[in-house]
């Protein structure tokens, strides 16, 4: 049974825990009580996903600082594959959606938004941990309201304010008698509609694929625990459709996270545009 499995807790396995529930992906490792907030009760705790998530950035952290602490002229090869990385956000994302004069100061974050969000999305089959932390929909939105606040800042500053910024974001030439309808429009775009698109997109994908290996994979084995000789022969090729899905979600993993920066570059840019 492949360790993906493991993604799931120990109630899914159980007998009549498959398929999970909502509260199966709480997950908590460590429980420190309970905090009754607005008539909610909220518990704190350490999860998977969080230890995860700090796994990854710990990798990061080591990558980054042992492939660029004693950088040359002539690269060694841990230093030229993080330069190529670099390179393909700072010129294929940052320049190219928010344009040459403006785009260096925000390489790094675009450059930390992808590194973060690819390794966090591939910690979705790498063993043991097969965990992808932004199947958690907490974790696109705070990354999301991040982005949120950096472009919007940016734009009040490049159209001198808030008014004008809003004014701004109105087209040009668009009728009198159209306005009450274009206006709430482009509000609703600029202020919900992108950045709900943004996190949702991200988490709606790792959950799904995450889920369809789990299906393959748990089938597979259930299948296999079956006395019917024809059901464990079945189990051979979904076993073999999960390690075909999971080669085909690494893919949409990296997809995911280049999407997701190429989305917050071209919204900076946008803001920071002088026509709408």
């Amino acid at each position: 049974m492949s360790l993906n499995a493991l993604a799931l807790p120990a109630a899914v396995h159980a007998e009549g825990g498959f398929p999970p529930k909502p509260d199966d992906f709480w997950q908590p490792l460590v429980t420190f009580g309970h905090v009754n907030w607005g008539g909610y009760e909220f518990t704190l705790a350490i999860t998977r996903p969080m230890v995860v998530m700090l796994i990854a950035t710990g990798l990061l952290l080591w990558w980054l600082l042992s492939t660029t602490r004693k950088a040359a002229v002539v690269p060694s090869k841990g230093q030229w594959f993080t330069e190529q990385v670099y390179h393909a956000i700072r010129g294929g994302v940052a320049e190219d959606s928010i344009g040459s004069k403006d785009f260096l100061r925000f390489v790094p974050l675009l450059f930390s938004l992808f590194v973060f969000i690819l390794l966090n999305n591939w910690m979705g089959i790498i063993p043991p941990f097969q965990n992808p932390t932004m199947a958690r929909v907490g974790f696109p939105i705070a990354l999301t309201l991040f982005v949120y606040v950096v472009y919007h800042w940016v734009g009040i500053k490049k159209h001198g304010g808030f008014g004008k910024y809003i004014k701004w974001m109105i087209p040009p030439g668009v009728p009198g008698w159209l306005l009450p309808l274009i206006v709430p429009l482009e509000l609703l775009t600029f202020f919900i509609t992108r950045p709900v698109t943004l996190a949702l997109r991200l988490f709606g994908n790792m959950f799904a694929g995450h889920m369809l290996l789990v299906v393959f994979i748990l089938g597979g084995w259930e299948l296999f625990n079956q006395d019917a000789i024809g059901l464990k022969l079945v189990a051979v090729p979904a076993w073999l459709m999960a390690v075909v899905m999971t080669a085909f979600e690494a893919l949409v993993q990296f997809l995911q996270a280049y999407v997701f920066v190429l989305l917050a570059a071209s919204y900076i840019g946008g803001a920071l545009a002088d026509d709408h």
